[in-house]
């Protein structure tokens, strides 16, 4: 009998002991050697930057640190490296969504940031469109440039969001904003298309400069 209960009981622990190993936490990244900080699991809607301001690190350096590349592939309940740092200098609330960029339209990405395509390195990302489909503004702030003078860009809007970014909407069909017009992010302020009719390659070049130098829009977008 006693042979039985022994028996019994291994197996049940042995059940408890793979049952945990299936719920496991995920496990904890290896942390960068020498450098002090902290990590941060990622929720729900969280973007790169909006952690990085959180904690007010540099964005690049958080992205490196982690090995990030492309950080739309970054999932809630992910655990990512803070260095230096003990806890955020900001709250979940301080750090709202308003601040956010947005997707200037919804589609398949044809060309990612930092690809090369006869000889030019691609300074944002393309994104398929229907022909005409609105892009919206990716982000509260002034339109600084509407119109065609930047050759293959064709029709252009340039929003100025008055901290040192500024995103570029560019191979568009219409445009529907004027320089120095206040936009909204989700406003409409360009219709879709290559500029030179209904091609099968119609899509919205879109950037995002920080101090004039083009940033991977990955790292911005949720």
């Amino acid at each position: 009998m006693k042979n039985i209960l022994s028996a019994a009981f291994i197996l049940c622990c042995a059940t408890q002991i793979m049952s945990g190993c299936a719920t496991a936490p995920v496990s904890m990244p290896s942390r960068p050697p020498g450098i002090p900080g902290t990590y941060h699991r990622v929720l729900k809607g969280q973007t790169l930057w909006r952690i990085s301001k959180m904690y007010g690190v540099d964005l690049e350096e958080l992205a490196t640190l982690n090995r990030i590349t492309d950080a739309t592939k970054i999932e809630e309940g992910q655990l990512i490296f803070i260095p230096n740092r003990k806890e955020p200098i900001r709250s979940m609330a301080q750090a709202t969504p308003q601040e956010d960029f947005s997707w200037p339209l919804r589609g398949r990405v044809i060309a990612a940031f930092g690809t090369t395509y006869n000889g030019m390195v691609n300074k944002g990302i393309n994104i398929e469109a229907r022909f005409a489909s609105d892009v919206l503004a990716s982000r509260s702030g002034t339109v600084v440039f509407a119109g065609n003078s930047f050759g293959a860009y064709g029709n252009t809007v340039i929003i100025d969001h008055g901290d040192g970014f500024a995103t570029v909407y560019a191979r568009n069909a219409e445009l529907l904003v004027q320089p120095g017009q206040r936009v909204s992010r989700g406003q409409p302020i360009a219709k879709a298309g290559s500029g030179a009719g209904r091609d099968k390659g119609t899509y919205l070049h879109f950037e995002i400069r920080r101090n004039h130098v083009a940033q991977n829009p990955y790292f911005y977008l949720p």
